[in-house]
């Protein structure tokens, strides 16, 4: 079981929905700091008088950050600066929109900054470069366990975070560094990221799909996703991956998915 207790953490897309509940998650269990990183600055800074007000002041910061941008190596500075070390990141940032004059942002935010933030956080964590270990949590998605034909841009990033942290997570890196790489697959969250102003389709044919799918799928509630994540936190080995949805307890199915890259790769090195 590992501790929430005195860890300083980051949580990118922490202003509001699933990373605002995490950033509370992380103090109610007596983090020492948490950094809400975020470019929803309303939401961001009314959260940090919340949650100063509640748990008393230095125990969290909103920093104001497109992941995409410097921003973010900014706010990692800022944070070593003030404590000397990261413990725990959990990369949330994310946008579910495949429309043309969108899905190159959507790549940028769900893929590079998440990756970018993640390689961060494990030079900064390894116990072969001078760090202490650590945590990083990285956001998929039940789409990146199905083929999803109406958001295909979206289910491709979401699968490359799939890939990308079970195999940073993975022998021989976890031994040499000490960093556990989570992955999680949220289902259907009741967030903003599922309005109609924030979800869009490659074309009007398949957004008029997708407009007519959302009453269709099951929606679970933010705070069984945050659960989740804490919970896939305190258990969950480096390299495993989570599924939390539909408001039931997160599943570790890390056998599954290492059964189901077997089965495709059947043939690959023969």
């Amino acid at each position: 079981m590992y501790e929430v207790k005195d860890k300083v953490v980051l949580v990118t897309g922490g202003a509001a929905g699933i990373g605002a509940g995490v950033v509370q998650a992380f103090l109610e269990e007596n983090a020492k700091h948490v950094a809400a990183l975020d470019v929803d600055v309303s939401n961001g800074q009314a959260l940090e008088r919340e949650m100063t007000a509640k748990y008393g002041p230095g125990k969290i910061k909103f920093y104001k950050c497109d992941v995409t941008t410097n921003d973010l190596e900014a706010a990692y500075e800022s944070i070593l600066n003030e404590y000397g070390y990261i413990d725990v990141v959990v990369n949330n940032a994310g946008i579910m929109n495949d429309r043309p004059n969108v899905y190159l942002k959507e790549i940028t935010i769900n893929v590079s900054a998440l990756i970018t933030s993640s390689l961060k956080a494990y030079n900064i964590m390894r116990k072969d470069h001078g760090g202490k270990g650590g945590a990083i949590i990285n956001i998929s998605s039940i789409v990146g366990l199905f083929q999803a034909s109406l958001l295909p841009i979206y289910a491709a990033t979401k699968s490359a975070v799939l890939q990308f942290s079970n195999c940073l997570g993975m022998e021989p890196h976890y031994s040499v560094s000490g960093v556990r790489v989570i992955t999680l697959c949220f289902g259907c969250t009741d967030t903003t990221l599922f309005s109609l102003t924030k979800l869009g389709a490659f074309d009007k044919e398949t957004d008029l799909l997708l407009e007519n799918s959302l009453g269709v799928l099951p929606m679970q509630k933010p705070e069984s996703a945050v659960k989740g994540l804490m919970d896939a936190y305190k258990t969950g080995a480096s390299a495993s991956t989570w599924l939390i949805t539909s408001d039931k307890p997160a599943e570790d199915i890390s056998e599954n998915v290492k059964k189901a890259y077997s089965i495709m790769s059947q043939g690959v090195f023969s």
